[in-house]
């Protein structure tokens, strides 16, 4: 969801500049020693400094100036992928803070770091296609195509390597990965970092930022930052699940529940949740197949629905010389034509499928599940024909649109340095 500024904008800024003259009159302007605990997915933490059009200079150090920006988070997860919360990765060199998020945010969206200044982080990853890009491959500079589908970028807090191929050892890594490659960006890191510099609003938020001030790494750092922002919302799945482990913890006394206050209160405000976010009949018997006969989980793992491992399905291995995936990063015979399992989280936002783009539609990828891939020697043993009925694949397509799908934070993607 793309927003404007809002009353509560205006809110947070003054209550921040109010709370920052107050510590100045004081003689300290010094963050508080214990982090800030946030839940990701707050929309005053991706929203962007307050106003419209350009973040004028004047702007940049007003918010700057706030202590509060440069507090490190704590950060938790939103309701159902707060399961995943043992697999968060931050690194120790790259806490989160408020002005970090803020100055990622501002560089996903800008095409300055392109080679011709039309190509931006959300090009390929756009917030209103699914943080992914509804074209078979990604598309860079002069319209060059890739030979890849642009995986998404939310929910990566919860991942380490990235790229279909898991080449990018960290979300830092990857962040800047596509800054040099000719085919995307076009550009040199070296002339990025040229280009930004000569930008007053980004020098001085990295001099701010960062005690090395601009440098690619940190410019791959603040992006980073950005996209561990990016998670989703609960779903209409989490709400069911937890009715649904609510009743298996207390089978034997859910006749008794009146007896028990607190527990009969918590049961019918979960049951009230999962009312407001619905599900059909249809979904609800393709969320069984998902964990059942589908086998879906076998690989669509956890709470983000990933087990962030790499899997030949036997997608494209029918051509002549086929993309091997995995293997040109390891060289290992056991990961050739294995790519990376995708989060199914909101996975009806961002069409086509597979790593080369070549199922348009989630029936498709429903289809080639059924029949088992396509054979070849290195196919993943977790890949057999399901035999489903016509009604069951309509099922799990019904549950991956509707069970799955849920929003995702407000970001304001026009705010950049002038």
């Amino acid at each position: 969801m793309i927003r404007s500024s809002s009353w509560s904008d205006v809110f947070r800024l003054s209550h921040h500049f109010k709370l920052a003259c107050a510590l100045v009159a004081c003689g300290s302007v010094a963050s508080t020693a214990a982090a800030e605990s946030v839940t990701l997915g707050d929309p005053e933490l991706t929203a962007g400094i307050p106003g419209e059009g350009s973040v004028s200079v004047g702007e940049i150090k007003q918010w700057l100036s706030n202590p509060s920006v440069h507090e490190e988070l704590q950060v938790t997860l939103p309701k159902g992928l707060d399961k995943a919360k043992a697999n968060i990765h931050i690194p120790e060199d790259n806490p989160m803070t408020r002005a970090k998020i803020e100055l990622g945010r501002q560089l996903y969206f800008d095409p300055r770091l392109s080679s011709d200044s039309t190509i931006s982080c959300a090009s390929c990853h756009a917030p209103d296609q699914g943080y992914g890009a509804n074209t078979q491959f990604g598309i860079g500079v002069d319209d060059q195509e890739g030979n890849r589908n642009s995986p998404v970028s939310y929910n990566r807090i919860v991942s380490t390597l990235q790229f279909w191929d898991g080449r990018a050892g960290s979300l830092e890594d990857q962040a800047v990965g596509p800054i040099a490659n000719p085919i995307e960006m076009g550009n040199t890191h070296d002339f990025c970092v040229q280009t930004l510099s000569e930008i007053e609003g980004y020098r001085v938020q990295f001099e701010k930022i960062f005690d090395d001030g601009l440098t690619i790494d940190n410019v791959g750092k603040a992006i980073a930052t950005f996209e561990r922002a990016i998670v989703t919302a609960p779903a209409p799945y989490d709400y069911a699940q937890a009715v649904k482990s609510f009743e298996k913890a207390y089978a034997d006394d859910l006749e008794y529940l009146d007896e028990e206050p607190e527990l009969e209160a918590e049961y019918n405000a979960l049951k009230k949740a999962a009312a407001e976010h619905p599900m059909s009949e249809s979904a609800w018997r393709g969320m069984e197949l998902t964990f059942g006969k589908a086998n879906c989980t076998a690989c669509h793992a956890g709470a983000n629905f990933s087990d962030e491992q790499f899997h030949n399905l036997g997608v494209g291995m029918d051509a002549d010389e086929p993309d091997l995936g995995r293997y040109e990063v390891t060289k290992e015979e056991k990961d050739r034509g294995a790519f990376k399992t995708p989060t199914m989280r909101n996975v009806a936002l961002s069409p086509p499928y597979m790593h080369d783009g070549s199922q348009a539609t989630l029936e498709e990828v429903v289809e080639w599940y059924n029949k088992g891939g396509h054979p070849n020697p290195w196919l993943s043993d977790k890949m057999k024909p399901l035999n489903l009925t016509e009604q069951e694949k309509a099922d799990l397509v019904a549950f991956m649109k509707e069970g799955l799908t849920s929003e995702f934070p407000d970001v304001h993607h026009a705010r950049l340095p002038e």
